[in-house]
């Protein structure tokens, strides 16, 4: 199933880092078989998503293969939470250069390793090759109840708008591995480190009695909200509730970033989603339970555009675009 012209043994790739990974399940055959299967959940569908993530666009040829295990599920589950979805299993396929050596796929599927126990998902196989620069590329599947899945557009005028956890956090780490600004150490290793470890909120799951619409904020806070309107819907913003941590707010206050920077910046990986404000008690305090951050942040109106105060806030970049 997992098949390999990498410089590395294929055995080698497989008996020692990669069996590990399906963790028994019959589903993979323990990568004995061209193909895998699914096991059926009564009353139930799959959701699948895929990523990938690629040298010099998503991450940098010195991250660690740590943070690349990180991107690669975070990127995947956000997803599958973002559709209310529990994960199930994933395939995996690696482009990798030859200079790639043992230790370095030994902590990267150690860190995969880990990330399968936190979340309960499992590797049902995938195919490894060679490329100039590493190139990693997942499908996921989850399973949600049918008639359950959360979609972007069905959101309703009056619904109230939700965030979860801090906005901006992975950009400013982005601009700091590019030198666009400087800071002091502490501040420095704390927001580089959101960058090279986002953490997917698989809070999806818990709303879908709930929520009328939601996405994961991937392509920045602007660009992923306006993906929840259409031409009859907009959103008038509470502009003073978005959350920035104390950490982000102290760089405001000194003009080292600029919020609208942030706010169409990516890779936070939270979730936007839409509820009625009957439903506003609940949500905050299934959010406590699951000691989720929570913060509502507008409200949907009939009006097309993103509004403060009544006037439209001008989108510097509607949502990150790969451009061929």
């Amino acid at each position: 199933m997992i098949k390999s012209n990498f410089s590395i043994s294929e055995n080698d790739i497989i008996d020692k880092y990669l069996k590990k990974l399906n963790f028994n399940k019959v589903e993979s055959f323990n990568f004995k078989n061209d193909g895998a299967f699914f096991k059926t959940k009564s009353n139930k569908v799959i959701v699948v998503t895929n990523d990938s993530i690629n040298e010099n666009i998503d991450f940098f040829r010195n991250d660690s293969p740590e943070s690349l295990a990180q991107k690669i599920v975070t990127y995947n589950l956000s997803d599958l939470s973002s559709m209310g979805a529990n994960p199930y299993s994933y395939t995996l396929s690696l482009s990798l250069p030859t200079n790639i050596g043992k230790i370095w796929i030994k902590n990267f599927t150690k860190k995969l390793f880990y990330l399968q126990k936190k979340y309960n998902f499992f590797l049902l196989g995938g195919d490894i090759g060679k490329s100039d620069q590493i190139n990693i590329s997942a499908n996921f599947y989850g399973y949600i109840q049918k008639n359950q899945i959360l979609k972007r557009n069905s959101s309703k005028i009056g619904d109230s708008i939700w965030v979860s956890g801090y906005i901006g956090q992975s950009h400013i780490g982005l601009l700091l591995k590019q030198k666009k600004i400087f800071i002091n150490k502490k501040f420095k290793n704390y927001f580089i480190n959101k960058y090279l470890f986002p953490q997917p909120c698989m809070f999806g799951s818990n709303i879908v009695s709930f929520a009328n619409s939601c996405i994961d904020i991937s392509d920045g806070f602007f660009g992923d909200l306006s993906k929840l309107l259409n031409k009859n819907k907009g959103v008038d913003l509470y502009y003073s509730n978005l959350p920035f941590s104390k950490y982000t707010k102290s760089l405001i206050s000194k003009k080292i970033v600029s919020p609208k920077v942030l706010l169409n910046g990516g890779d936070d990986y939270q979730l936007i989603f839409t509820s009625s404000q009957k439903n506003d008690a609940k949500i905050i305090n299934i959010a406590k339970k699951n000691k989720i951050k929570i913060t509502k942040v507008g409200k949907i109106i009939n009006q097309y555009g993103i509004f403060f105060r009544g006037s439209k806030i001008k989108i510097l970049n509607r949502s990150f675009q790969y451009h061929f």
